[in-house]
Parts: C-alpha cells; structure tokens; sequence
C-alpha cells in the first residue's frame, strides 16, 4: 500500500536536506492516497491529486512538487524495489521560466543599508560568500579560520551533502570580525544574543520598500553573488565549485550574464578593415 511505500522511501531518503519538507508534502498527499494500493494509483488519480492541490490557490511549481513526490515513490516502487510492475504517466504542468533575479551594487548597498544591523551583516557575509541563508545563520566559530581565510560547510550542512570550502574576501573578513566575542558559538546572533533562525517578513518588506527593491528574497543575494562573479570573468566551472552545485545545469542560468568568452568567436566573423590618412575606414582586400 502506500502508506508502506512511504515508509521505505522516507528511510531510504533520510539523509536528504529537504527531507522534511518532504514529509510536509507526504502528509498532505496521504489524504489522497493514504487508502489505496500502489497499483490503484492511476492516472485519473494523479489527475484528481492535481486538481486539489490547485483548488488551493498554489501555482503550478507548487503542484509540481507533488507530483515529482508521488512519481519517485512509484518509480522506486517499481524499477527497485519490484513491487508493481506499472506506473502511470505523470504528467507536469507547465511552469513559467523566470529571470534570475540579482542587484546592482548600488542596489545591495541601499538594501543592507534599510536593514537593521544584526541582519545587514548576514546579509552582506552572503553576499561576498554565495551561501544559503541556512549556512549563513547557522555559521560556527569553529567552522571558520580567519587566519587562512576560510570557512567550511559541513556535508550534513550542505543541500549537495557534500562538503563545501568557503574561501573569504576582504568584506567576508571584516563582517565576521565585527561579529567576534559577541557569542560563543554562533557567528550571527539576533538583537536579544540569540541564534539567527528567520527573518521577519514585515522587517524584510520594510527594508525592501525603503530601499526601492521588489520582488527580492533572501535567496536572491546568493543569486547576486552568482550574477557579480560572472560578469566580472569568473569561469563557469569555478562558480561551480564555488557555489557547491553538483550540476552544471545550475551554473548556465548565468551564463548570459558574461558573453565574453564568446566574442572570440564572433570576431572571426568581422572583416579586417583599415583606416587610411584621411580617417576613410575601408576594409581590407583579401590576400
């Protein structure tokens, strides 16, 4: 049945960042499926799944998430662990491709600048380092080492599961700096010394609005440190490693941020030209 598939997925898959999200998710699914073995589980079930979950009022990405829930159950339901011999069709509902969305430099500045100090700091520590906003909050003393400059992620602390180094600028230096002997443990503390865990989205919508920003999440800073970093010449390969996606797939969203390492290319395309006495450009006769 499905509440069993369930079951061994979830342990099988403990080890996963977004695991409880997952189980958010299944906890909602259950309602649906919770009663059924997994060969009733067709198509017009599938169907019915999605139409409820958009009753909801959620868009499509949303639903998605569902569905790719329910498709990876079934499909380990089927080609591993053999126990069913079929599986429907899921079918995706279409998502919008949305733009990358990351500031100028005059942008931050006048963002970290509606922020209040003890998110400001956070704030701009990723956006010299690139990390997510969980790494960023959850930062360690003894995950750092401002002598050589460097700080880690875990690989239990990583959404890849694999450990990532965190080479530290000048502005990464200073910020933790200015953060030392204000706690023991942590780098990044609310205004009452405790841990940073979230951020306060009437605060965040205030900052944004004095700032003149919109549509701007926190997670767009480590979109803006992608952005900067290409447009300033950075391989696409180091922003990999640097960012610590597995996939490359990951990294061509920026891509159209530097076309530079293109326009080699093109120029062979330009035909030789001269400039005589008179400043008459003309191009040049072939050889």
């Amino acid at each position: 049945m499905w509440p069993e598939a369930v079951i061994r997925w979830v342990k099988e898959k403990a080890h996963k960042a977004s695991i409880r999200d997952d189980q958010r998710r299944l906890q909602w699914i259950d309602r649906h499926l919770g009663d059924l073995y997994l060969d009733q589980i067709t198509r017009d079930v599938i169907e019915r799944i999605i139409d409820a979950k958009l009753k909801e009022g959620v868009n499509n990405a949303t639903v998605n998430r569902v569905l790719a829930l329910v498709r990876g159950i079934l499909r380990k339901a089927a080609f591993e662990w053999e126990w069913i011999d079929r599986i429907p069709k899921v079918r995706m509902l279409p998502e919008p491709k949305r733009r990358i969305r990351w500031l100028t430099q005059e942008g931050a500045e006048r963002l970290l600048d509606a922020l209040p100090d003890y998110l400001a700091e956070p704030a701009r520590f990723a956006l010299a380092t690139g990390l997510r906003r969980g790494n960023v909050f959850g930062l360690r003393w003894d995950q750092m080492d401002l002598e050589r400059r460097t700080a880690w992620i875990h690989p239990d602390q990583a959404k890849a599961r694999k450990a990532i180094p965190v080479p530290l600028n000048g502005d990464a230096v200073l910020v933790v700096r200015r953060q030392q002997d204000q706690h023991p443990v942590y780098c990044f503390i609310t205004r009452q010394g405790e841990p940073l865990k979230h951020v306060h989205s009437r605060i965040w919508k205030n900052a944004c609005d004095k700032a003149g920003i919109k549509d701007f999440r926190w997670h767009d800073f480590r979109h803006t440190w992608a952005s900067w970093l290409v447009q300033q010449g950075t391989p696409l390969h180091v922003l990999q490693e640097l960012a610590g996606w597995e996939s490359p797939e990951m990294v061509r969203r920026y891509a159209h941020l530097s076309p530079e390492h293109l326009r080699e290319y093109v120029e062979k395309l330009a035909v030789p030209r001269a400039v005589d006495n008179y400043g008459t450009i003309s191009a040049q006769p072939e050889k």
